[in-house]
């Protein structure tokens, strides 16, 4: 008798649009469990501004790599693929279908693609773009890339000093673009992917991510980063939500101009999400909104 498919359904969009509530629905209504790939999600220390789910959501359905890790962890990309992919086998055993859910659009591209394979980056060159960045700011990364990689430049969050500096280190490394590496790697997995994404028109988003900076400040955001700040230089704390509070603790920004300020790039980010996410041809877009029952219909057409 031949094996019933196994599917991964993964429900994507910008921030604040309501991703895990659609896949708690969804774990629900098949009987199985969630993923998380946010990566930001993924820290124990950062409950508050990351929006990690609550205690009831938790409850409500069995969840994966939330809050599995610590700040002072080193986990790449590469890891989290690796956990996932292993997490997905021992789940497939039970279940024929799980759901995935999270904003971090790199995170999802290694679970269902498979990453990209980057040659070796001698340390030197890492130090020396680190020294650029501690010296001269964001800005002067930015530059270099613009210079040696644009296409790549523009599809980027250039806001990401991470991201900045790990593709100028393939650029540099390598004489060639860091975009040339990209989705040249065909990788096949053992189940079938359908994506869900969630959206709404520009001002409901904007409306959603100020009301729920506004909770998070109420529930205790601005103490959150301020047990944080010791740590501000750590990797995991390069985020917004924490770096503009870090600011205002250190005296650059006043507490209403920070607290802008996390609006206003939390705005950005679902911005570059849903510009992540619209590059994918293949996604089931849906208003916030619609029925579950229409998600599901689709789903199952697409089985």
């Amino acid at each position: 008798m031949k094996e019933p498919e196994k599917y991964l359904i993964t429900v994507v969009g910008p921030t604040a649009i309501g991703k895990t509530s659609l896949a708690i629905k969804l774990a629900k209504h098949y009987h199985t469990e969630i993923l998380s790939c946010d990566s930001r999600q993924f820290f124990k220390e950062m409950y508050i501004g990351t929006a990690v789910p609550s205690e009831k959501e938790l409850n409500e359905a069995q969840h994966h790599f939330i809050q599995h890790i610590s700040i002072f962890d080193s986990y790449s990309v590469g890891d989290f693929e690796r956990d996932a992919i292993l997490k997905l086998s021992s789940l497939f055993k039970d279940n024929n279908v799980v759901v995935m859910a999270g904003g971090s659009g790199l995170y999802v591209n290694a679970v269902i693609k498979g990453l990209d394979e980057f040659p070796e980056v001698p340390e030197h060159i890492r130090t020396e773009l680190n020294k650029l960045y501690e010296n001269q700011g964001i800005e002067a990364l930015q530059v270099r890339l613009k210079e040696l990689d644009p296409v790549h430049y523009e599809k980027m969050d250039i806001q990401n000093p991470q991201r900045v500096i790990r593709a100028l280190e393939i650029c540099i490394a390598s004489n060639k673009p860091y975009s040339s590496f990209l989705n040249q790697k065909k990788v096949i997995r053992p189940f079938k992917s359908i994506v869900v994404g969630l959206t709404a028109n520009r001002e409901v988003i904007y409306d959603r991510i100020n009301k729920r900076v506004d909770i998070m400040i109420e529930n205790g955001l601005i103490e959150e980063a301020k047990r944080l700040f010791t740590y501000r230089k750590l990797n995991a704390l390069q985020t917004v939500g924490y770096k503009e509070l870090f600011k205002y603790f250190e005296g650059e920004y006043t507490k209403e101009f920070a607290i802008s300020e996390v609006k206003k790039n939390t705005r950005r980010f679902a911005k570059r999400q849903l510009t992540w996410f619209n590059r994918n041809e293949n996604t089931l877009w849906f208003d916030f909104n619609i029925p579950l029952k229409e998600i599901i219909e689709k789903i199952e057409m697409e089985k």
